[in-house]
Protein backbone atom coordinates (compact mmCIF):
# COMPACT_ATOMS: atom_id res chain seq x y z
CA UNK A 1 0.00 0.00 0.00
CA UNK A 2 2.64 2.52 1.07
CA UNK A 3 6.12 2.66 -0.50
CA UNK A 4 9.57 4.74 -0.64
CA UNK A 5 10.44 7.68 1.44
CA UNK A 6 7.98 8.22 4.44
CA UNK A 7 9.04 11.07 6.49
CA UNK A 8 8.22 10.78 10.36
CA UNK A 9 7.23 14.36 10.87
CA UNK A 10 8.47 16.38 13.90
CA UNK A 11 5.43 18.52 15.45
CA UNK A 12 7.04 21.96 15.01
CA UNK A 13 5.97 23.98 18.20
CA UNK A 14 5.21 27.69 19.16
CA UNK A 15 7.57 29.47 22.03
CA UNK A 16 4.65 28.75 24.53
CA UNK A 17 4.81 25.19 23.81
CA UNK A 18 1.50 24.76 21.63
CA UNK A 19 1.48 23.20 18.52
CA UNK A 20 2.84 25.17 15.58
CA UNK A 21 -0.29 24.58 13.23
CA UNK A 22 0.74 27.08 10.62
CA UNK A 23 4.09 25.71 10.35
CA UNK A 24 3.24 21.94 10.51
CA UNK A 25 0.56 23.00 7.49
CA UNK A 26 4.02 24.60 5.87
CA UNK A 27 5.99 20.98 6.24
CA UNK A 28 2.97 19.18 5.02
CA UNK A 29 3.43 21.25 1.76
CA UNK A 30 7.06 21.26 1.65
CA UNK A 31 6.80 17.11 1.67
CA UNK A 32 4.11 17.19 -1.02
CA UNK A 33 6.11 19.25 -2.71
CA UNK A 34 9.54 17.55 -2.59
CA UNK A 35 7.70 14.21 -3.45
CA UNK A 36 7.59 12.51 0.04
CA UNK A 37 6.13 8.97 -0.76
CA UNK A 38 4.04 9.22 2.71
CA UNK A 39 4.07 11.42 5.69
CA UNK A 40 4.07 9.98 9.37
CA UNK A 41 2.34 12.10 12.01
CA UNK A 42 3.03 12.06 15.46
CA UNK A 43 5.35 9.16 15.96
CA UNK A 44 8.15 9.01 18.20
CA UNK A 45 9.72 12.11 15.94
CA UNK A 46 6.57 13.98 16.20
CA UNK A 47 7.39 14.17 20.09
CA UNK A 48 3.73 11.62 20.34
CA UNK A 49 5.34 10.97 24.28
CA UNK A 50 4.96 14.61 25.06
CA UNK A 51 1.73 15.22 23.48
CA UNK A 52 -1.88 14.91 24.96
CA UNK A 53 -4.66 12.37 23.72
CA UNK A 54 -6.28 15.84 22.49
CA UNK A 55 -3.76 17.40 20.81
CA UNK A 56 -2.22 13.86 19.17
CA UNK A 57 -5.96 14.11 17.47
CA UNK A 58 -5.70 17.38 16.34
CA UNK A 59 -1.84 17.23 14.97
CA UNK A 60 -3.54 14.40 13.26
CA UNK A 61 -6.49 15.97 11.62
CA UNK A 62 -4.43 19.03 10.72
CA UNK A 63 -1.93 16.91 8.73
CA UNK A 64 -4.43 15.04 6.99
CA UNK A 65 -6.65 18.19 6.31
CA UNK A 66 -3.54 19.88 4.98
CA UNK A 67 -2.25 16.84 2.63
CA UNK A 68 -5.67 17.16 1.43
CA UNK A 69 -5.61 13.97 -0.03
CA UNK A 70 -2.43 14.49 -2.21
CA UNK A 71 -0.18 12.31 -0.21
CA UNK A 72 -1.08 9.45 2.19
CA UNK A 73 -1.15 10.47 6.01
CA UNK A 74 -0.06 7.33 8.17
CA UNK A 75 -0.90 8.12 11.76
CA UNK A 76 1.23 7.03 15.26
CA UNK A 77 -1.34 5.61 17.07
CA UNK A 78 0.71 3.19 19.76
CA UNK A 79 0.79 3.08 23.18
CA UNK A 80 1.67 1.14 26.23
CA UNK A 81 -1.75 1.42 27.02
CA UNK A 82 -4.20 -0.92 24.85
CA UNK A 83 -6.93 1.10 25.72
CA UNK A 84 -5.37 4.25 24.76
CA UNK A 85 -3.79 2.97 21.65
CA UNK A 86 -7.51 1.55 20.47
CA UNK A 87 -8.96 5.48 20.98
CA UNK A 88 -5.74 7.16 19.04
CA UNK A 89 -6.76 4.60 16.38
CA UNK A 90 -10.07 5.53 16.30
CA UNK A 91 -8.92 9.41 16.35
CA UNK A 92 -6.58 8.47 13.19
CA UNK A 93 -9.50 6.39 10.88
CA UNK A 94 -12.43 9.33 12.32
CA UNK A 95 -9.76 11.87 10.74
CA UNK A 96 -9.15 10.30 7.21
CA UNK A 97 -5.63 8.62 7.98
CA UNK A 98 -4.54 6.53 5.68
CA UNK A 99 -3.03 3.83 7.86
CA UNK A 100 -1.84 3.85 11.38
CA UNK A 101 1.83 3.00 12.78
CA UNK A 102 1.71 1.32 15.96
CA UNK A 103 4.77 1.21 18.30
CA UNK A 104 5.10 -1.78 20.78
CA UNK A 105 3.45 -0.88 24.24
CA UNK A 106 6.81 1.01 26.00
CA UNK A 107 8.15 0.43 29.79
CA UNK A 108 6.47 -2.15 30.71
CA UNK A 109 7.92 -5.10 29.13
CA UNK A 110 5.16 -7.22 27.77
CA UNK A 111 5.49 -10.79 26.76
CA UNK A 112 5.34 -11.76 23.49
CA UNK A 113 1.68 -13.70 24.22
CA UNK A 114 1.19 -10.02 25.48
CA UNK A 115 2.35 -8.24 22.51
CA UNK A 116 0.16 -10.43 20.29
CA UNK A 117 -2.99 -9.66 22.35
CA UNK A 118 -2.39 -5.87 22.59
CA UNK A 119 -1.89 -5.75 18.49
CA UNK A 120 -4.68 -7.82 18.50
CA UNK A 121 -7.05 -6.17 20.05
CA UNK A 122 -6.46 -2.78 18.45
CA UNK A 123 -6.90 -4.49 14.52
CA UNK A 124 -10.02 -6.06 15.88
CA UNK A 125 -11.15 -2.64 17.51
CA UNK A 126 -10.68 -0.47 14.58
CA UNK A 127 -10.93 -1.23 10.90
CA UNK A 128 -7.94 0.23 9.31
CA UNK A 129 -4.48 -0.70 7.74
CA UNK A 130 -2.41 -0.98 11.01
CA UNK A 131 1.51 -1.14 10.71
CA UNK A 132 3.98 -2.73 13.65
CA UNK A 133 6.94 -0.93 14.97
CA UNK A 134 9.36 -2.87 16.69
CA UNK A 135 11.95 -0.14 18.12
CA UNK A 136 13.49 -2.41 21.06
CA UNK A 137 16.41 0.30 21.53
CA UNK A 138 13.84 2.97 22.68
CA UNK A 139 10.88 0.25 24.15
CA UNK A 140 12.59 -2.20 26.24
CA UNK A 141 10.75 -4.67 24.26
CA UNK A 142 11.93 -6.57 21.23
CA UNK A 143 8.83 -8.22 18.93
CA UNK A 144 10.47 -11.39 17.34
CA UNK A 145 9.32 -12.11 14.07
CA UNK A 146 6.99 -15.54 14.97
CA UNK A 147 5.25 -12.85 16.91
CA UNK A 148 4.86 -10.93 14.17
CA UNK A 149 3.73 -13.65 11.70
CA UNK A 150 0.90 -14.37 14.24
CA UNK A 151 -0.11 -11.21 13.83
CA UNK A 152 0.40 -10.79 10.35
CA UNK A 153 -2.65 -12.97 9.71
CA UNK A 154 -5.14 -10.37 10.86
CA UNK A 155 -5.97 -8.38 7.48
CA UNK A 156 -5.49 -5.81 8.82
CA UNK A 157 -1.82 -5.24 9.68
CA UNK A 158 -0.29 -4.64 6.37
CA UNK A 159 3.43 -4.59 7.69
CA UNK A 160 6.19 -4.20 9.98
CA UNK A 161 8.79 -0.96 10.53
CA UNK A 162 11.91 -2.34 12.10
CA UNK A 163 13.92 -0.23 14.15
CA UNK A 164 16.80 -2.80 14.30
CA UNK A 165 18.72 -2.00 11.79
CA UNK A 166 19.57 -5.88 11.21
CA UNK A 167 19.07 -7.33 7.68
CA UNK A 168 19.23 -11.11 9.79
CA UNK A 169 15.95 -9.57 11.29
CA UNK A 170 14.57 -8.32 7.86
CA UNK A 171 15.44 -11.77 6.40
CA UNK A 172 13.62 -13.67 9.15
CA UNK A 173 10.63 -11.08 9.44
CA UNK A 174 10.22 -12.03 5.68
CA UNK A 175 10.15 -15.83 5.48
CA UNK A 176 7.72 -15.77 8.55
CA UNK A 177 5.57 -13.60 7.19
CA UNK A 178 5.51 -13.54 3.32
CA UNK A 179 6.33 -11.46 0.61
CA UNK A 180 2.69 -9.69 0.52
CA UNK A 181 4.05 -8.45 4.36
CA UNK A 182 5.40 -4.69 3.77
CA UNK A 183 8.71 -4.29 6.21
CA UNK A 184 9.97 -0.72 6.36
CA UNK A 185 13.23 0.62 7.55
CA UNK A 186 13.55 2.40 10.87
CA UNK A 187 16.84 3.16 10.84
CA UNK A 188 18.16 5.66 8.07
CA UNK A 189 21.75 4.15 7.97
CA UNK A 190 20.90 0.51 6.93
CA UNK A 191 17.42 1.42 5.31
CA UNK A 192 19.53 1.13 1.70
CA UNK A 193 20.60 -2.08 1.64
CA UNK A 194 17.33 -3.13 3.80
CA UNK A 195 15.35 -1.99 0.33
CA UNK A 196 18.03 -3.32 -1.76
CA UNK A 197 16.90 -6.94 -0.14
CA UNK A 198 13.39 -6.23 -1.01
CA UNK A 199 12.21 -3.89 2.20
CA UNK A 200 9.50 -1.52 0.91
CA UNK A 201 10.20 1.36 2.17
CA UNK A 202 12.13 3.90 4.70
CA UNK A 203 10.42 5.53 7.76
CA UNK A 204 12.61 8.36 7.67
CA UNK A 205 13.90 11.02 10.00
CA UNK A 206 16.53 12.37 7.23
CA UNK A 207 13.58 12.71 5.20
CA UNK A 208 12.96 15.77 7.52
CA UNK A 209 15.21 17.96 6.03
CA UNK A 210 16.19 15.88 2.81
CA UNK A 211 12.91 15.13 1.33
CA UNK A 212 13.96 15.05 -2.17
CA UNK A 213 17.16 13.18 -2.10
CA UNK A 214 15.64 10.36 0.37
CA UNK A 215 12.49 9.78 -2.11
CA UNK A 216 14.99 9.24 -5.42
CA UNK A 217 17.45 7.41 -3.10
CA UNK A 218 14.67 5.11 -1.72
CA UNK A 219 13.19 5.00 -5.25
CA UNK A 220 16.20 3.86 -6.48
CA UNK A 221 16.89 0.98 -3.88
CA UNK A 222 13.76 -0.40 -4.33
CA UNK A 223 14.17 -0.62 -7.49
CA UNK A 224 17.17 -3.18 -7.39
CA UNK A 225 19.55 0.38 -9.05
CA UNK A 226 22.91 -0.72 -5.74
CA UNK A 227 24.93 1.84 -8.00
CA UNK A 228 22.51 4.66 -7.97
CA UNK A 229 21.16 4.33 -4.53
CA UNK A 230 24.48 4.01 -3.13
CA UNK A 231 25.84 7.30 -5.32
CA UNK A 232 22.40 9.00 -3.72
CA UNK A 233 22.88 7.93 0.04
CA UNK A 234 26.73 8.71 -0.04
CA UNK A 235 26.02 12.50 0.42
CA UNK A 236 23.24 11.77 3.18
CA UNK A 237 25.03 8.98 5.23
CA UNK A 238 26.63 12.17 7.62
CA UNK A 239 23.30 12.83 8.25
CA UNK A 240 21.80 9.23 9.02
CA UNK A 241 24.39 9.88 11.95
CA UNK A 242 24.47 13.39 12.78
CA UNK A 243 20.76 13.26 13.32
CA UNK A 244 21.03 10.78 16.02
CA UNK A 245 24.34 12.48 18.14
CA UNK A 246 21.30 13.60 20.80
CA UNK A 247 17.95 11.49 21.45
CA UNK A 248 15.37 11.80 18.46
CA UNK A 249 14.19 14.34 17.44
CA UNK A 250 16.23 16.89 19.16
CA UNK A 251 18.58 17.13 16.32
CA UNK A 252 16.42 17.06 13.80
CA UNK A 253 14.36 19.74 14.94
CA UNK A 254 17.41 21.87 15.69
CA UNK A 255 18.56 21.70 11.80
CA UNK A 256 15.01 22.47 10.69
CA UNK A 257 15.15 25.18 12.68
CA UNK A 258 18.42 26.25 11.08
CA UNK A 259 16.86 25.94 7.72
CA UNK A 260 14.16 28.18 8.43
CA UNK A 261 11.47 25.75 8.31
CA UNK A 262 9.87 25.81 11.84
CA UNK A 263 10.87 27.48 15.22
CA UNK A 264 13.20 26.49 17.84
CA UNK A 265 10.88 25.06 20.52
CA UNK A 266 10.82 21.49 21.42
CA UNK A 267 9.01 19.92 24.86
CA UNK A 268 10.42 19.08 28.06
CA UNK A 269 12.00 16.52 29.02
CA UNK A 270 13.51 17.00 25.72
CA UNK A 271 16.02 20.13 25.39
CA UNK A 272 17.49 22.55 22.02
CA UNK A 273 20.57 20.64 20.86
CA UNK A 274 23.36 21.16 22.96
CA UNK A 275 25.63 24.04 21.82
CA UNK A 276 28.88 21.97 21.11
CA UNK A 277 26.90 19.90 18.85
CA UNK A 278 25.60 22.38 16.54
CA UNK A 279 28.28 23.80 14.64
CA UNK A 280 29.33 19.48 13.56
CA UNK A 281 25.56 19.59 12.67
CA UNK A 282 25.70 23.01 10.50
CA UNK A 283 29.04 21.45 8.84
CA UNK A 284 26.66 18.41 7.89
CA UNK A 285 23.75 20.26 6.45
CA UNK A 286 26.05 22.49 4.43
CA UNK A 287 27.97 19.57 3.27
CA UNK A 288 24.81 17.89 2.24
CA UNK A 289 23.22 21.21 0.34
CA UNK A 290 21.07 21.93 2.46
CA UNK A 291 22.24 25.33 3.90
Amino acid sequence: MFQGSLVALVTPMADDGAVDSEALAALVEFHVEKGTDAIIAVGTTGESATLDEEEHCRVIREVVGYARGRIPVIAGTGANSTTEAIALTRCAREAGADACLLVTPYYNKPTQEGLYLHHKAVAEAVDIPQILYNVPGRTAVDMLPATVARLAELPNIIGIKDATGELDRYHETRAACGEDFAIYSGDDATAMELMLHGAQGDVSVTANVAPAEMHAMCAAAIAGDRARAEALNAPLAPLHEGLFVEANPIPVKWALHEMGLIGPAIRLPLTPLSEPLREPLRARLREAGLL
